[in-house]
């Protein structure tokens, strides 16, 4: 049997499960040298690659749960958007905004998504039996920041939120290219033989709450529909959401993963019972000390018996630069307490 499905099901389990965000990457030692041998876009697009990439920090870390190795921009990929992944980080050819009637130039594509479903079908060979695997898709207003500023290198993306607030019905358009898509994409993800799916949020604090409940929650909800009746626990993410978190309840998730800004505490008192908890370590503890950690980690103890429903995460993803040693030492900890 799994923790991790075991816990998204309410189960009690002697521990709470443990998988990071980014975790397939940066922060391992094997990943790094893939990537001297290739390309981000060549680890994704080759079925082998991408499937031993999704596994390494089962074999590394030891985590309870393997996530696909992807991106959240494969869908605007996926609608004809050309999309370069630089040093800086990804690009596209030619943002939104900077065309007069940006829904004429997107033409989606499901075929395009195919080679994804090709890794899933590679990591169900090789993965040990007992760890699922978590599918993803970026979130409405995360996608569509991308596509509407073309880069990332400009963190609060100006560009797009301006064209959010001025063309209100156009967005409202796009948002449901986007979300279309993503439901035909999370569907052939389940199909393919995913456990959990979770919906990457992560500039969800960029908008105020309201915004975000009027434009993007309805879009949140068809896709978490679409997840579940497939039989599929849906995780949501929204990063930086803040206050937003009281408008969260079982029609918008099964469980909900909180960022550090969130103490879980507050998050436990906020969210209906009957939904779920993920998160909410800060990244940025891992640059500290083990004996550090260790005594951060012994105050979250008391939580596990407070709910049968929470995985222990970080509340973002790993940093660049995060030690190795540091993550596999949190998981070790996590699996050798006694909680």
């Amino acid at each position: 049997m799994s923790i991790f499905l075991d816990t998204l099901a309410g189960k009690k389990t002697e521990r709470p499960p443990v998988w990071f965000m980014r975790q397939a990457g940066r922060v391992l030692p094997s990943y790094m040298k893939l990537k001297e041998q290739y390309s981000f876009w060549e680890m994704m697009q080759n079925p082998k690659t991408a499937a031993e990439v999704t596994l390494l920090p089962i074999h590394d870390l030891g985590t309870d749960a393997a996530i696909l190795f992807s991106d959240i921009l494969v869908i605007p990929y996926a609608m004809g958007m050309g999309l370069e992944f630089t040093n800086q980080g990804p690009k596209f050819d030619v943002p939104l905004t900077e065309l007069e009637h940006p829904l004429e130039n997107l033409n989606p594509d499901p075929q395009k998504l195919q080679y994804i479903y090709n890794v899933i079908d590679e990591v169900l060979v090789k993965k040990p039996k007992e760890i699922p695997l978590i599918g993803f898709c970026g979130g409405p207003l995360t996608v569509l920041l991308y596509m509407l500023q073309g880069l990332s290198n400009k963190q609060h993306f100006p560009d797009a939120i301006k064209f959010i607030y001025r063309n209100k019905e156009t967005t409202k358009k796009l948002i449901s290219t986007v979300t279309e898509l993503s439901i035909t994409y999370a569907k052939g993800q389940i199909k393919h033989g995913i456990d959990t799916f979770q919906l990457f949020e992560t500039h969800a604090g960029l908008i105020p709450a309201e915004l975000y409940n009027e434009l993007f929650i309805p879009a949140v909800k068809k896709i978490r529909n679409s997840v579940k009746k497939e039989g599929i626990p849906f995780i949501f993410f929204p990063k930086g959401f803040g206050t937003g978190i009281q408008l969260i309840n079982e029609s918008i998730c099964d469980f909900y993963s909180v960022d550090w800004q969130t103490p879980l505490t507050d998050a436990i008192n906020y969210l209906p019972d009957n939904v779920g908890i993920q998160g909410n370590i800060d990244p940025r503890l891992l640059y500290a000390s083990q004996d550090r950690i260790e005594e951060e980690l012994r105050k979250l103890v008391p939580l596990h018996n407070e709910t049968n429903k929470w995985i222990l995460n970080l509340g973002h993803g790993f940093l660049p630069d995060t030690p190795y040693n540091n993550a596999k030492f949190l998981v070790d900890w996590i699996k050798k307490t006694k909680w």
